[in-house]
């Protein structure tokens, strides 16, 4: 009887592929286990098990699988049941969910290996320079790589060569898989079994007496085993007795020492130096606690708002102390990794080693470790600190999922493809696993807010901040007024200028915000005001004084700053705008005496670089810190005694419906940053506009208000939460055939859908690494059923990838754009 397994590649098909196996892998094979597959013409891919069954492919003849990767399952069924709802909802492969959310180190690829060809008779005379270099290599070595080979004839492209070998016979092509992932092994010393007994070791002693270092390598090794270390590593011994490698090893050599090896975790935190029960929540705290564990009684999802500096964390800890008590696991959300260093030093205080830290900053091998550690439900994974990629682990126990500052957009993937949203994705895990979901903000999102409103969710809220300790006084500065009456120094009013010194002769330390990365967005010319564009976006160059460069933010192109205007050859350039580089550089000028640092996306390139950067700002070595949206998000500082926005109206003025929603938050978050303790702080929010509503409702912390004009706004326009969006992005290189396609899609949509359709338009930045975009966005109402909609939408899909002329272009599905 024949058995075929469905697996799903790591590449967008819409359909499983089906292999043929035998008997006995179809009863070890189960679904989550990988595969190596044969796919195309000869490329080897890690797929994964989905279904085993007896039904012949129609179509093509199924080949027969490469190997079993696995001995369990790597994936569990809840994992592939979550997988399976994002592919669904958010109009994407199954494939590139998979992609996304396993480790690289997982998705194997086979690699090309040239081996000598079966002709033995090679007549050297009628080879080329390049033919001969690589038979030479492989006379001294069994197989080539194609990097290898590469190297060896210092070409990029060997292929076409290695082709023609083959049609000669001279070589042959074979795909071969490698394991990625390399364990850590320590190397440990213990007594051999002949030298444990007391008796045997004096004689041991005597006649080591000659032999002084290797005595001494003896005596260490006694004083480590005595200090009650169960486990001694071969470098402690070293650096203990002061011995080299060599007189340890010539120990073990002599039966005295057996050197041996264990896997151990590359990233390991020390014990706990705290004990949650000794939190004692304060009586709002505990007000709070009591409502998330009655939403959580009638299994609601619970939004916890409570206000900046209100002490949300010690109830995360509670939470979190009473789910791993009953040996279950948490996963703890966060947007930013920024984020993640200044909680991960909290929480491993009270649950030490028990802390698993997930995101794009550790590499391959510790991503591979904390998988397999949660996936064995392991001491060392019960609390999941991570970004949003940590949705995807394999959780054995998973019991409660906090989501915090849940109204952050970098929750929003935005490419590659799935396009999820953390958020909404950890509420549908935490119903898979039906367990307990808390979301957690100051400024929750419109959409949570509302199905609070609505009764969807529970709500428990925190007005006041940790010890009754005053908000901080917000005061708008009208740089307007002051620009017109040559009172800034600068991009610093007088009032700011004037609050910052007295901050700094009080010992107190400063937080700027500007959402601009760079010197300044444009130079241009003052004599015919051209300003440089990027050759493959339709952008500015963003002036890098650091770098001396202009660079494009969105495609990395950059060259060196020019000298003389590129269109009329006057050497008359100006700066137009400010970045948080030209700002450090102006606190420099202003403040001489002040440390200065700054925090943005060009300064934490580096694994550590957050940590490095908080770690100086905690420790009061930075006055002053300079920073991008990444300093607003509940970061806990506690001398920050004035908090300064820069420019509050570039965040108000941007064309996206969220931008009133959006402002609030930043503005109040980063706010909140200010006078964590009994001194009351003070923010300045500078704007051409201070007479604007949003920086009300920001200096008089009118949440309800904001949340109040923007739901009634959003009803009269048609946005969410009223109505659902899925944004259409149509990309090509060429322009005509690009607007073609878009009014033929778009019309199509607006024939076949009962429903709104706007568009197709150009974004703002209409072309990105020279690829022309245009936009259709699809409006979907609470009451149309949005799954019906979507089929159609793939539907019209079929119809348009079936159009010869319009095959190169691509199509992009964002749902619940944002």
């Amino acid at each position: 009887m024949d058995f075929y397994v469905d697996v799903v590649l790591p590449i967008p098909l819409e359909r499983f592929f089906t292999y043929s196996i035998t008997s006995g892998e179809a009863s070890f094979l189960k679904r989550g286990m990988r595969v190596a597959v044969p796919f195309g013409k000869s490329k080897i891919y890690t797929a994964l098990v989905f279904e085993i069954h007896q039904n012949q492919p129609k179509v093509y003849e199924a080949k027969e699988i490469h190997q079993i990767l696995d001995e369990v399952p790597l994936v569990t069924e809840i994992q592939l049941k979550h997988w399976q709802w994002i592919a669904s909802y958010y109009m994407c492969t199954l494939g590139e969910v998979m992609r996304s959310a396993l480790p690289s180190a997982f998705l194997l690829e086979s690699e090309t290996l040239i081996l000598p060809g079966n002709s033995e008779d090679i007549v050297e005379e009628g080879l080329s320079d390049n033919e001969f270099l690589i038979l030479e290599a492989l006379r001294h070595q069994s197989s080539l790589k194609i990097q290898e080979a590469a190297a060896i004839l210092d070409r990029k492209h060997v292929l076409p060569i290695v082709q023609k070998m083959m049609e000669k016979g001279l070589v042959r092509l074979k795909e071969e898989l490698y394991e990625l992932y390399r364990p850590k092994m320590e190397k440990y010393v213990r007594l051999a079994k002949g030298y444990q007994d007391e008796e045997n070791l004096e004689p041991l002693l005597t006649e080591l007496s000659r032999a002084k270092k290797q005595s001494q390598a003896v005596l260490s090794f006694f004083q480590l085993q005595s200090g009650q270390k169960k486990l001694i590593k071969l470098k402690q011994l070293e650096e203990l007795s002061g011995s080299s490698r060599p007189v340890i090893k010539a120990l073990a050599d002599k039966g005295i020492f057996e050197i041996y090896e264990l896997q151990i975790d590359r990233v390991h935190f020390e014990s706990n130096s705290l004990k949650a029960e000794d939190i004692v929540l304060n009586r709002m705290q505990a007000k709070a606690f009591e409502s998330i564990a009655e939403s959580f009684s009638q299994h609601k999802v619970c939004l916890l708002h409570g206000v900046t500096s209100s002490g949300k964390t010690e109830v995360y800890i509670k939470l979190i102390q009473n789910v791993i008590t009953s040996g279950g696991q948490v996963l703890y959300l966060l947007p930013e990794i920024a984020l993640t260093s200044q909680l991960i030093n909290r929480l491993k205080a009270y649950f030490g080693n028990q802390v698993a830290v997930y995101h794009s900053k550790y590499s391959l091998n510790e991503r591979v470790e904390v998988w397999n550690n949660t996936l064995r439900a392991s001491e060392k994974a019960k609390v999941i600190i991570g970004a949003r990629s940590s949705l995807f682990l394999p959780f054995a126990s998973l019991r409660l999922v906090i989501v915090d500052e849940e109204h952050e957009a970098s929750f929003k993937q935005f490419d590659p493809a799935p396009r999820y949203h953390a958020r909404d994705a950890a509420v549908v895990l935490a119903q898979l696993h039906k367990v307990n979901c808390l979301l957690g903000s100051a400024t929750p999102s419109v959409e949570s807010y509302s199905n609070v409103k609505h009764g969807k969710y529970g709500l428990a809220e925190m007005p006041r901040r940790y010890g009754d300790v005053l908000m901080p006084e917000i005061e708008l500065v009208d740089i307007k007024e002051a620009t017109r009456k040559k009172r800034m120094k600068g991009h610093f009013s007088e009032r700011l200028m004037e609050e910052m010194t007295t901050s700094l002769d009080e010992g107190e330390q400063i937080i700027l915000f500007q959402n601009r990365r760079g010197f300044a967005p444009i130079v241009e010319c003052t004599t015919c005001g051209h300003a440089s564009q990027c050759p493959n976006c339709d952008v500015s160059l963003t002036y890098h004084q650091h770098r001396n460069q202009l660079r494009c933010h969105y495609c990395g192109y950059h060259i060196p700053v020019l000298k003389s205007c590129q269109a009329c050859g006057s050497n008359t350039l100006d700066t137009k705008g400010f970045g948080t580089e030209q700002l450090q550089e102006e606190l420099l000028r202003l403040f001489p005496d002040a440390n200065v640092a700054r925090m943005d996306l060009d300064t934490t390139r580096g694994k550590y670089a957050y940590e490095k950067i908080i770690g100086a700002f905690e420790h009061h070595e930075t006055d002053i810190l300079v920073g991008t949206q990444m300093v607003t998000k509940g970061l806990d500082f506690r001398n920050v005694g004035l908090v300064g926005i820069m420019n509050a109206d570039s965040l108000l003025n941007f064309p996206d419906y969220r931008a009133h929603e959006r402002s609030f938050q930043l503005m109040t978050q980063v706010a909140g940053r200010a006078g964590r303790t009994k001194k009351r702080g003070k923010v300045l929010i500078q704007s051409y506009n201070p007479y604007h509503q949003i920086l009300h409702q920001v200096a008089n912390y009118d949440y309800e208000k904001m949340f109040a004009e923007q739901l009634y706004e959003r009803e009269q326009f048609k946005y969410p939460p009223h109505i659902r969006i899925i944004k259409i992005i149509l990309k090509d290189r060429d322009y005509n055939k690009l607007n073609e396609a878009a009014d033929w899609f778009a019309s199509s949509l607006r024939n076949v859908l009962k429903t709104t359709v706007l568009g197709p338009e150009y974004p703002v930045v209409s072309r990105i690494r020279n690829e022309y975009l245009k936009h259709v966005l699809v409006k979907v109402g609470k009451n149309h059923p949005i799954v019906q909609t979507k089929n159609s939408i793939k539907r019209i899909e079929k119809s348009f990838n079936a159009i010869a002329q319009y095959k190169s272009i691509r199509l992009v599905y964002n749902v619940d754009h944002i």
